[in-house]
């Protein structure tokens, strides 16, 4: 089965609350992107917060992530 993100609500800072298509809820920080040069310019949260959603998270800027590494680095929420 294809792991997609069905809804994500921000949670403050650079946290998201990620549902996945398996039902399940997890927590997921993204600070630690923030140094890599593809999501920089989302340090300014105002720009963060402007992220689209269409089966993965994706920015303005062309920065996305895959559904599976949010998995991977989210806590059950």
């Amino acid at each position: 089965m294809l792991l997609t993100i069905t809804d994500v609500e921000y949670m403050g800072d650079y946290t998201l609350l990620c549902t996945f298509s398996t039902g399940e809820r997890r927590t997921v920080d993204l600070t630690p992107l923030l140094s890599y040069p593809a999501f920089e310019e989302l340090r300014d949260k105002q720009k963060f917060i402007q992220f689209g959603l269409e089966d993965t998270l994706f920015w303005a800027n062309g920065a996305d992530i895959a559904p599976e590494y949010l998995y991977e680095i989210g806590i059950a929420a």
